[in-house]
């Protein structure tokens, strides 16, 4: 079974979410994504100052078996890229949790957070997956 980090917030997406409690949030695929995904060879990556609307793709990323959007879980300004993942994509392989992170994003609102789903969830949808 995939790592499924409780003190994340997730989207029936596959992308988490880590509430940086600043009113920022940082964004990336879940453990259970990368391993469906295979060997990760590229991210796309937004620009700096984009504005997502929830559900907005804002992304692709790459592997060997295939290619997938990536989705914004969450509302807001995108205000930092991982930019490693340019010439390191395999992090999001190796810890899709600490350095695989993809974007950082100022929230519109922080009551959307209520609206993804807690590890339990995930957990069932990941499951629903397999």
């Amino acid at each position: 079974m995939s790592s499924i980090p409780a003190n994340l917030r997730y989207a029936d997406s596959h992308e988490w979410v880590l509430d940086n409690g600043d009113g920022t949030v940082t964004v990336g695929i879940s453990d259970h994504a990368q391993e469906a995904l295979g060997d990760v060879v590229f991210v796309e990556l937004p620009e700096v100052g984009r504005s997502l609307a929830v559900k907005e793709e804002f992304g692709v990323i790459e592997s060997v078996k295939a290619a997938s959007d990536l989705y914004a879980p969450v509302a807001g300004e995108v205000i930092a890229v991982n930019e490693a993942l340019e010439d390191a994509p395999e992090t999001v392989n190796e810890a899709p949790y600490e350095g695989g992170w993809i974007i950082k994003v100022r929230l519109d609102d922080s009551a959307q957070l209520d609206d993804l789903l807690d590890a339990d969830g995930y957990a069932a949808v990941a499951q629903s997956d397999d």
